[in-house]
């Protein structure tokens, strides 16, 4: 849906739009820094805060573990505990999040936590519900365990500084919220686990 809400800016500012992916939250964050681009897509979180001017979350997500099946943890909480190996994608939101929460557990980062998880034979991983719950339906010898450990609140962003423009994406995002774009377009990209997040204030 990013680049539906992307469009719809850039019609209503009358430019033009060049869309840049990247395979990293942390890369995105570091493009911004550089003035590589000059809005972002990106979870809401207070480590990034102090650069980047967040709007209010347009969809929250939720980040969730996933463990061998017959593995002693059975909640959220207890996963957070000593000998516990976390696979996480670097420089996620929930990876920075399991940073800033996690007391005992130790986190393995890379490319791709579920494939740590897997290869490294941790003893689980973490990650967005979505993509987690459907490989969980492909191996047999994991399960996703129940609860959620963060909600991951996605929202539009540029640098802190640019005041006006700040305030025009936050207005912008509530609008997009109000007139059902967001959820049209959550429909359209198949994202059911994701939901329309409630209007700021």
């Amino acid at each position: 849906m990013t680049p539906e809400l992307a469009r719809e800016l850039g019609k209503r500012l009358g430019v033009a739009v060049e869309l840049k992916p990247f395979d990293a939250a942390g890369k995105v964050f570091e493009a911004l820094k550089a003035g590589e681009v000059d809005i972002i897509f990106l979870a809401i979180e207070p480590v990034r805060a102090a650069e980047i001017a967040f709007t209010a979350p347009y969809v929250i997500i939720e980040g969730v573990y996933m463990v061998p099946k017959d593995s002693p943890l059975k909640t959220v909480a207890d996963v957070d505990r000593a000998g516990v190996r976390i696979g996480v994608n670097k420089a996620s939101a929930y990876d920075l999040f399991l940073t800033r929460s996690l007391k005992a557990a130790t986190l393995v980062r890379g490319d791709d936590g579920v494939t740590l998880f897997k290869e490294q034979k941790l003893e689980a991983a973490a990650g967005v519900k979505q993509p987690i719950v459907l490989y969980a339906k492909t191996d047999p010898e994991v399960r996703v365990l129940d609860g959620r450990f963060m909600e991951i609140r996605q929202a539009m962003g540029t640098a802190q500084g640019r005041n006006a423009g700040a305030a025009y994406l936050r207005g912008f995002i509530e609008e997009m919220k109000a007139s059902g774009f967001v959820a049209d377009a959550l429909k359209r990209s198949n994202q059911p686990d994701a939901t329309v997040a409630p209007p700021e204030g």
